[in-house]
């Protein structure tokens, strides 16, 4: 497996805002690109006063930035791909805080530079769905956030429902839902597992009708202690251990590098992790490919 770049080789790669911008036109469009405006292929040449190449034959403008995490910021370019940098080589997250240190940006520029990566991160990775003949899928939900409520916490915030659905072996798709009831996590599953394969859950009630809707389903009893057992009919161990780890690596994370996170901002963190997660076995991948996929031009 590749390593991730260094922070030497990063910046020897960018060294500075005219070959960030220069990556993005070529990335996005390139030389020879047909211009929207005259339909003709066309060489582009860099205007100095702005971020933006002309047409060769009638003057039309293309913005590289437009439709990415760039698009009308100040932040120069070469802060921004270091930034993404910094969110491709930790496993645990940057924190805003982070960020103001690394880039010299205030908290501000900072904070909002991360979430707009997160977002970043989250449109990359898609939603695809998992699953299907010969796989097994562990389902399950958390809680994050809040505090638990006492005689000295009257009032206290709720906690916030998380869902995933993990493929062993697999990718993960998970996102913030309102509740556990059935009719928001039979939802989830139908429209990110693909039928034909195993499905394993904990006891809870609302995963009961996944074999009415067509999934091969089996569950443990966290309730009596039971964590994995091996199922004949299935001829696979039933247990939901693997998404348990996401969620315990997502929390320490969380906590450790964030301290705390707003249930009006937790799915972006989710993504943020659910796409780090989908690349675990390639990391050196992540940073070309967020610095390279971005809206089709007829997007923007």
């Amino acid at each position: 497996m590749t390593k991730p770049l260094t922070t030497a080789q990063f910046f020897r790669q960018f060294p500075d805002d005219e070959t960030c911008l220069q990556h993005l036109f070529d990335v996005r469009f390139g030389q020879g690109f047909e211009c929207p405006s005259c339909d003709r292929a066309s060489n582009w040449y860099r205007i100095k006063a702005e971020r933006a190449y002309s047409c060769q034959w009638c003057g039309h403008h293309l913005h590289p930035t437009v439709g990415t995490p760039f698009e009308k910021t100040r932040t120069p370019l070469q802060l921004w791909f270091y930034a993404i940098h910094l969110f491709t080589v930790t496993r645990h997250g940057v924190s805003g805080k982070e960020l103001q240190r690394q880039l010299g940006v205030t908290y501000k520029t900072a904070w909002r530079m991360a979430k707009l990566i997160r977002e970043h991160m989250a449109d990359v990775d898609g939603d695809k769905p998992i699953g299907g003949n010969g796989t097994n899928v562990e389902i399950d939900e958390t809680l994050m956030g809040g505090v638990k409520r006492g005689k000295h916490n009257r009032g206290s915030a709720a906690k916030t429902v998380v869902v995933g659905a993990l493929e062993r072996g697999g990718d993960i798709v998970a996102q913030v839902v309102p509740n556990q009831r059935r009719s928001t996590l039979e939802p989830f599953v139908t429209a990110n597992v693909r039928i034909g394969g195993n499905v394993h859950t904990d006891e809870l009630r609302s995963y009961a009708r996944l074999s009415d809707a067509g999934y091969r389903h089996a569950r443990v009893n966290h309730g009596a202690e039971e964590y994995a057992y091996y199922d004949y009919r299935l001829a696979e161990t039933v247990t939901v251990n693997g998404i348990e780890n996401f969620w315990r690596h997502l929390k320490c994370s969380i906590n450790g590098t964030h301290t705390s996170v707003s249930a009006k901002h937790l799915n972006s963190y989710v993504k943020e992790f659910e796409y780090r997660f989908n690349r675990r076995n390639r990391p050196e991948t992540m940073l070309p490919e967020l610095l390279s996929t971005f809206r089709p031009l007829n997007a923007v």
